[in-house]
């Protein structure tokens, strides 16, 4: 009877460590991640293989209740236990598993969290493609480092399957275990730090992935509405039409006006800092679906213009992150939300249209959306907010995404000083940028001999053209950064961190980093 009341102790205390890690309350996330205190009792497995070829705890115990059928495995696999490496093997007998995933770890002394993270991106897109369902995760590290692997995890469990009737096309994965000696902390530090941050990304891939007959300006401010619903220290405002007519917004407005899908303007603040602290301010383009308006544009590729509100999937995405952390900052995000389309009433080019700031843009091109719908949100950020430091994220041009590829986002500023910070973030983070040239002659270049500046046709680079018309509308003294994250937005093919094609959430990770880093008290 001692035994038993024994037992049915222990079963409870282990049951109360997988209910707190697996995050009961959060029934609205996306997916759910418990984290086992032990090994698993069966099923298939992850294990961790390090370059010296020795086992982890987890290794040892299965290895033991196979009677080093493990090792007698592992020496007849070709396996070395190179970083990110994997392959799979029978499970050996007695150890009643069926499968195992092989990983391999590298030397684990010299990892960084970024590789702890696509360890687990790794295992997890890995068993899907041999398994057809996440492994159970069991490589023994610290607290720390199995937090970042179940937050890689997280981030490679998604795929947008929703519109795939044939079940077996689906590889989204809701809900995932790691195993982990030390469940409680383990918990506790991916619940604190990066839950959030993974959700937060994969509705920003949601969001991102929909087509444009279903994410339009209006149902993209109650697609974040609803997420945002219940958030700490979260005050939501929306601008429609009347009110940008209002506030002589005629850029956004215009570009707005083709479409029976009005344009809006979606303003989200987070103030978990002091009420003293200025805000980070984040500013996306948001066009659910640019079809050049009047300057049409080929039809050959144009299915991918629904990601053209990328950069407002990203800044809500990224404020969602924050917030579900409970950082100890002030963080405004910015969504300039419009379709571009060529209906009778569609701007023209030729047209002049005044903006929120009284300066005048002669349209030259009405496929030179993105920066019209930007000058008027930017402006009006800047000068409601006087924020810290503005930061606005464009799918804005394809010389960028020329000129850097699939790699890196372009990054412009006049602040040269502010370049280190977000090389820093995004080599901290996978999401890399790269700094090009913003200049006198690239403001000059933009000025017109009927309106105050011209939209498109300057002589100046594209990219940088671009980013000069932005800066027209903030002031000098403003720190402002601007990516173009033309190249990076989405991706055809499988990646780190990516089960599909779809949206890469692309600057979700990088300005929560850069935030933390810089911002957070």
């Amino acid at each position: 009877m001692k035994n038993l009341a024994l037992s049915l102790q222990k079963f409870f205390v282990l049951t109360a460590i997988v209910l707190f890690t697996a995050g009961i309350g959060l029934a609205d996330s996306p997916f759910k991640v418990s984290f086992n205190p032990g090994m698993p009792e069966d099923g298939l497995i992850v294990l961790g293989i390090g370059e010296d070829l020795s086992l982890d705890r987890f290794g040892q115990e299965l290895n033991k209740s196979a009677n080093s059928g493990l090792t007698e495995a592992l020496k007849k696999v070709d396996f070395k236990g190179k970083k990110l490496t994997y392959k799979v093997i029978p499970a050996p007998a007695g150890s009643k598993f069926s499968q195992i995933l092989l990983v391999g770890l590298g030397n684990t002394k010299e990892l960084t969290p970024l590789d702890w993270q696509k360890i687990g991106d790794l295992a997890v897109r890995s068993s899907v493609k041999h398994f057809k369902k996440a492994a159970q995760i069991t490589i023994d590290t610290n607290p720390g480092n199995t937090a970042n692997i179940a937050f890689g995890a997280s981030l490679g469990a998604y795929s947008f399957d929703k519109y795939f009737t044939d079940k077996k096309r689906h590889k989204r994965q809701s809900e995932l275990i790691v195993a982990s000696y030390e469940a409680r902390a383990a918990a506790a530090i991916f619940n604190t730090e990066h839950r959030s941050v993974a959700e937060g990304i994969w509705y920003t891939r949601d969001v991102s992935n929909e087509p444009a007959n279903v994410i339009y300006p209006e149902s993209f401010v109650e697609f974040w509405k609803d997420r945002f619903k219940g958030m700490a220290n979260i005050k939501i405002t929306v601008l429609d039409e009347q009110d940008m007519l209002k506030m002589n917004m005629g850029a956004i407005y215009g570009v707005g006006r083709g479409s029976k899908r009005p344009p809006r303007i979606l303003i989200v603040e987070y103030m978990g800092g002091k009420s003293v602290d200025k805000p980070v301010a984040l500013v996306g383009k948001g066009i659910t679906f640019d079809t050049g308006g009047i300057s049409l544009k080929n039809p050959s590729g144009m299915w991918d213009m629904k990601y053209d509100m990328s950069g407002a999937a990203s800044v809500m995405g990224a404020l969602y992150g924050i917030a579900g952390r409970g950082a100890k900052v002030n963080v405004v995000a910015v969504g300039a939300m419009a379709e571009n389309m060529p209906g009778g009433n569609a701007q023209r080019p030729a047209d002049v249209v005044k903006t929120m700031s009284g300066k005048t843009v002669s349209i030259r091109s009405t496929d030179a959306e993105g920066r019209l719908v930007l000058a008027d949100a930017v402006y009006y950020t800047d000068s409601k907010y006087d924020p810290a430091i503005l930061i606005d994220l464009a799918t804005l041009t394809g010389s960028a995404g020329r000129a850097l590829g699939e790699d890196y986002a372009a990054m412009f500023s006049r602040h040269p000083e502010l370049f280190r910070g977000f090389i820093d973030a995004g080599k901290a983070t996978g999401e890399e940028v790269w700094q090009l040239p913003l200049n006198k002659n690239h403001f000059k270049a933009i000025e017109h001999d009927v309106a105050d500046v011209m939209n498109s046709g300057p002589s100046a680079p594209g990219a940088s053209a671009g980013a000069a018309f932005i800066g027209t509308f903030i002031k000098d003294t403003t720190k402002w950064v601007h990516f173009d994250i033309a190249g990076v937005d989405n991706t055809n093919r499988a990646r780190t961190f990516q089960s599909t094609s779809g949206s890469r959430s692309f600057g979700v990770l990088l300005l929560n980093e850069y935030v933390k880093s810089n911002y957070e008290q």
